[in-house]
């Protein structure tokens, strides 16, 4: 087990325009396991992943975030990615002219930097093996990141990204959208495989498809920017059958 605490204390937050989105989220995650947030289409879910991840587009007004003992509020998103904290996004942005498999050797180099770094062959066999277990084309690491990838393609990058850097938390934002049914059990073998190494995961979702391949160990649901119930999987069983409507939700 990979030693992690992970600790938000009522965190506001709001876009540049001043429109408040998050509205004192608190919640901690336990060391290791898988850990899912659900909640109704606007509810800050994607706003709350961004923002942990430390992307620029919102504005933290009073609270804070603890990885480690670390206040990741003082650090930026790359340095916060250095101390092990992965994002994998809604919505992947195509950048071209960088192949996906030099984008990964970068930062997994800098990952394992120091005495008994693998080396970069020692890499490609673990790239190439990892893509086979995924059933992710090795072409597509040879072309620009995310370049011309469909939508289940892109979430197949980036776990093969999560399982090539081996993050303490992985932060991981809808990533069962646009999969059809082979590659969610895929991902869902991955994510396991990911977390019984001792890692943790924290999956953002409004669908429940994902949980019938993997049970989570905590769910939250989020509504109106902040955590207003956690339970197990049969809270999510729930929202499977009822929607959100006894939490005054969709």
């Amino acid at each position: 087990m990979i030693e992690m605490t992970f600790d938000v204390e009522d965190l506001s937050v709001s876009a540049k325009n001043g429109k408040d989105i998050l509205n004192g989220v608190t919640f901690s995650l336990p060391d290791g396991g898988v850990h899912v947030i659900m909640g109704p289409n606007g509810s800050g879910k994607s706003t709350l992943a961004l923002t942990l991840a430390g992307s620029p587009d919102f504005v933290v007004k009073s609270g804070k975030i603890e990885f480690d003992g670390i206040d990741l509020l003082s650090l930026g998103a790359d340095e916060r990615a250095k101390k092990g904290l992965f994002m994998a996004f809604q919505k992947q942005v195509e950048i071209p002219g960088v192949p996906l498999k030099d984008m990964i050797w970068e930062a997994y180099r800098v990952r394992w930097s120091g005495p008994g770094r693998p080396s970069i062959i020692d890499f490609r066999k673990k790239l190439s093996a990892t893509a086979s277990m995924l059933s992710f084309p090795e072409t597509f690491l040879e072309r620009g990141v995310n370049e011309g990838f469909s939508g289940g393609e892109g979430k197949k990058s980036e776990v093969l990204q999560m399982l090539m850097l081996q993050p303490k938390l992985a932060i991981l934002d809808e990533v069962d959208s646009g999969l059809d049914v082979d590659s969610l059990r895929v991902v869902a073998d991955a994510i396991k495989r990911f977390v019984e190494d001792g890692h943790s995961a924290l999956i953002i979702t409004h669908h429940f498809d994902l949980l019938n391949y993997i049970e989570p160990d905590v769910v939250y649901v989020m509504k109106g920017g902040k955590i207003v119930d956690e339970g197990d999987i049969t809270l999510a069983r729930i929202i499977e059958r009822e929607g959100y409507s006894r939490w005054g939700g969709e």
